[in-house]
């Protein structure tokens, strides 16, 4: 299928012996919002980390745009559309939160619309525009969540990878971060998202994938999932 923009196919991942991913499959489709969920150590965000080169497979394929992406480095799949919010928000914190989103926009030379882009983040994300000329490491998590957040969005996606992104945060700040995932979805990106928080990632998704010990074991529609008797019973506490 071409709107297939994303594809991975018998992904393998190894840490020093150790066989953390041992042959998903998966795909996510052009405006779709796809989450994979799972308990701690199943392998998620492995998944993610081989999916933007920043860990080496060692075995399987990842297609993006219909061409494999093996070996290729973060960098160029920034430039190509592919962009993450990594697990543990990896923000620079001896930059301000101006310097941040700009990075994002590092690949960019439309100056004009740079600004327009960076506007549009300040309005997701007012706190963000109110300390816009604080060093980002004095900000709380759920500030550094938003900014990894923006400045991901700066590099104008095609497909936005998210890995974790309330982890750790208060019950509201969780609300806000969840509410602009369904903003930045509205808006046309398609999305690849990764959550503990199993019942709110369905809640949004339009198709989940439960992993499990470095396997998938259970794909499909979300809201199905969500009412799975066995889903319930493994990822939503019941």
């Amino acid at each position: 299928m071409s709107d297939i923009l994303l594809k991975v196919t018998g992904l393998q991942v190894a840490y020093g012996g150790i066989q953390a991913v041992k042959g998903v499959d998966f795909e996510v489709r052009e405006g779709e919002l796809v989450t994979l969920i799972g308990s701690n150590g199943a392998g998620k965000t492995t998944t993610m980390k081989a999916i933007t080169g920043s860990l080496p497979m060692n075995g399987g394929d990842i297609e993006y745009l219909g061409q494999s992406i093996k070996g290729k480095g973060a960098w160029d799949l920034v430039k190509q559309g592919l962009a993450m919010v990594p697990e543990g928000r990896g923000v620079f914190t001896r930059m301000t939160i101006t310097e941040n989103l700009q990075m994002g926009a590092y690949i960019r030379t439309d100056t004009a619309a740079i600004a327009a882009d960076m506007e549009k983040v300040f309005t997701i994300f007012p706190r963000l525009r109110e300390r816009k000329d604080q060093l980002a490491g004095t900000m709380s998590g759920g500030e550094q969540q938003m900014l990894a957040m923006g400045r991901a969005l700066m590099s104008r996606p095609r497909v936005l990878l998210m890995d974790e992104p309330s982890m750790g945060l208060s019950p509201i700040m969780v609300d806000k971060i969840f509410d602009v995932v369904r903003e930045v979805y509205a808006q046309g990106v398609t999305i690849l998202l990764v959550e503990q928080n199993a019942s709110r990632a369905l809640e949004l998704a339009d198709r989940g994938y439960v992993m499990d010990s470095g396997l998938i074991t259970m794909s499909g529609d979300a809201k199905q999932m969500l009412n799975d008797p066995k889903v319930r019973a493994a990822y939503l506490g019941e």
